[in-house]
């Protein structure tokens, strides 16, 4: 499970992401990131910036099966956590999988978020 702070939860959140993110896909996931305007503190003018935030969707056009749609979350989620550390603070990403996600494993999505995630530029080092 990732933790609470890096879960994208609200529907006005995920709307927000679908409506000004970035966006690039590849054969398996598709991926939209946003990065929202950061408050500054007015006591002493330094941006505080929230950490990333992730959200995972699996429609039913990827697998009519639940069990199939479960699967492919937890391999994306276990793929997020070695990602984590990497990661820009500040960013609403989305996780979209397609129906050839089925037959992957959590490596090859680790392979893919990495190579997602750098195209945006969410990653530190971008590489």
């Amino acid at each position: 499970m990732l933790p609470h702070a890096h879960r994208l939860r609200h529907w006005q959140d995920f709307q927000t992401v679908y409506q000004r993110g970035q966006r690039t896909r590849s054969r398996v996931l598709g991926l939209r990131a946003y990065r929202p305007e950061h408050r500054v503190n007015e006591g002493n003018g330094i941006a505080q910036v929230p950490p990333t935030r992730f959200g995972i969707s699996v429609s039913r056009k990827t697998s009519k099966k639940a069990v199939v749609r479960n699967r492919i979350k937890r391999c994306l989620r276990a793929a997020l956590r070695e990602l984590l550390p990497r990661v820009r603070p500040g960013w609403d990403v989305i996780i979209i999988a397609y129906p050839d996600a089925k037959e992957c494993n959590s490596r090859h999505f680790l392979q893919e978020l990495e190579q997602l995630l750098a195209r945006i530029e969410v990653l530190n080092g971008h590489s």
